[in-house]
């Protein structure tokens, strides 16, 4: 039996689509000389790219938000952003539960970076949860830097959980937060079942 390339199927639908936006109506093979489509690590990157850039462009209040929802989609329970200044840095506060018996209560923190964000943003953080919680947690659209990661889990100190860009926008994808994802489907007829029979 004949196996069918998912790549030649992806770029036959792409080129029927572009033939019928320039108003033509027959469809021929795909020309082998058209420009090839991206790859998967093309698009990959084009997709990570266009989420982090809208991340970017959220106004802070609702990218707070954004995380709180995302938080609640990933089991915390009783999350609230804070909406007042002057509290540290903390943006809101939620309870994880585990296994139905344990809870235990995280502040959060969401910063809308570019770059990298270092150790003292991870100590002024843990300064202001002192007494408040002994969880903390900080989601970010940029990266840590090797400080930071290392000042996150000190002996001896509240350990604070860090997530980064590229975790945010990979959990964004699992809990299907804004983000579809498509998928093509090939359907091959098995002739020799059905002779079988």
């Amino acid at each position: 039996m004949e196996e069918v390339d998912p790549r030649l199927v992806v770029r036959s639908v792409q080129e029927q689509k572009r033939r019928k936006r320039e108003g033509r109506t027959e469809f021929s093979d795909v020309d082998e000389e058209q420009t090839e489509p991206e790859t998967d690590e093309e698009e990959i990157a084009s997709w990570r790219e266009t989420l982090i850039a809208t991340l970017l462009e959220m106004p802070p209040d609702a990218f707070e938000r954004l995380c709180q929802r995302l938080l609640r989609e990933s089991g915390f329970i009783q999350v609230e952003v804070t909406e007042r200044s002057g509290d540290g840095g903390i943006d809101g506060h939620g309870v994880v539960r585990l296994a139905g018996l344990l809870s235990f209560p995280v502040i959060f923190q969401c910063k809308r970076y570019r770059n990298t964000i270092s150790s003292s943003v991870v100590r002024d953080f843990r300064g202001a949860m002192v007494g408040r919680a002994d969880k903390g947690l900080i989601i970010t659209t940029g990266s840590f830097t090797r400080d930071a990661i290392l000042e996150a889990t000190r002996d001896g100190a509240p350990p604070i959980d860090l997530i980064d860009g590229e975790q945010l926008i990979d959990k964004l994808k699992d809990l299907r937060l804004g983000v579809a994802s498509k998928q093509v489907e090939v359907v091959e007829v098995n002739s020799e079942w059905f002779a079988a029979m």
